[in-house]
């Protein structure tokens, strides 16, 4: 059962209203983030760039572009923790503004929009991006309490604390279980799962990374294994049985708390899975499915999101 494909975007493409559109403006990221400047590269045709398998360039550039494009101060990330791409993260915000605008014609703004994101993590981008583009109140779920630690100081160096709140997921396993309480409503849940289903499998992931950068990580002083220039925890990159395990189980989750959100929504990473996906949710009874596609140069992804809702009960306000 191929899923519908809403979007007149190509896939290579990034959202129309993303602000990432074409070449960074060194400059403006630079004044900034003066730090930046260290890292700076030239091109053969003079403009400049970053060393994009360098973790510490790859965080410095995303501190700059939060600065820069969307007026957060003071965004840090712990090492070792995902380091988000915030072009790729900005799309999947720009498609789901476009699926809530479905309703009524317009993307819906303002704080009465409430998104769920899970697995926030240390840099909590999508709650950061998604109140700065258009408004909405965010709650925002993860299992390790460092990555919650590091979010909250940085909603606290932006005053953002009553915007967007953190919750603590206790039950390894639980997806929405222990975060989405009875009677709360959500306008749309969110989530960037684990693509990997081992370390190993996320390991030989790296090591495609570096060498799409044309980079051999063994020839790297003191080099065992591939570091990754997003970096990322064990929880972040990888679960037992991977992203198609995740996606089922919070779907067979979702299922049971079908009329307290309106869209659920989640990455798929890869394509293969869709059929899948779209079987089980054909069987537990959704009343809507939508994929949309995002682009990034080369790299094609896509979310899916569905609705155990009828389409006169698909309100864009969180309730």
């Amino acid at each position: 059962m191929p899923l519908p494909d809403d979007s007149p975007r190509t896939q290579s493409a990034l959202h129309p209203r993303n602000r990432h559109q074409g070449r960074y403006d060194f400059a403006a990221l630079v004044s900034c983030v003066p730090e930046l400047t260290a890292f700076l590269k030239v091109l053969p045709d003079q403009s400049p760039t970053i060393d994009f398998s360098d973790p510490a360039a790859v965080r410095l550039l995303n501190q700059a572009l939060l600065a820069h494009h969307y007026g957060i101060r003071d965004w840090c990330l712990p090492p070792g923790f995902l380091c988000p791409p915030v072009p790729g993260r900005a799309d999947y915000l720009h498609g789901l503004a476009d699926l809530l605008a479905e309703q009524d014609g317009k993307v819906p703004r303002g704080p009465d929009v409430r998104i769920l994101d899970i697995g926030v993590g240390a840099s909590c981008i999508y709650p950061l991006l998604g109140h700065a583009e258009f408004g909405w109140h965010f709650a925002g779920s993860d299992i390790e309490p460092a990555a919650l630690a590091n979010a909250a100081a940085v909603l606290r160096a932006n005053g953002l604390e009553h915007a967007i709140t953190l919750r603590h997921q206790l039950q390894r396993g639980k997806i929405f279980d222990g975060v989405i309480m009875p009677g709360e409503h959500f306008t749309a849940t969110m989530c960037n799962p684990p693509f990997h289903a081992s370390a190993a499998e996320a390991a030989r992931g790296s090591r495609r990374k570096w060498r799409n950068l044309g980079i051999n990580d063994s020839t790297r002083p003191g080099s065992t294994a591939p570091t990754l220039n997003f970096g990322g925890q064990t929880s972040e990159l990888w679960c037992t049985g991977g992203e198609a395990s995740f996606i089922k189980r919070m779907i067979r989750e979702s299922r049971d708390l079908g009329a307290q959100v309106t869209w659920f929504s989640c990455l798929v990473s890869r394509s293969e899975h869709i059929d899948a996906i779209a079987q089980q949710l054909k069987k537990l009874g959704a009343e809507a499915v939508r994929i949309v596609p995002m682009g990034q140069g080369s790299k094609q992804s896509r979310f899916v999101a569905w609705s155990f809702l009828e389409t006169n009960h698909r309100t864009a306000v969180g309730g």
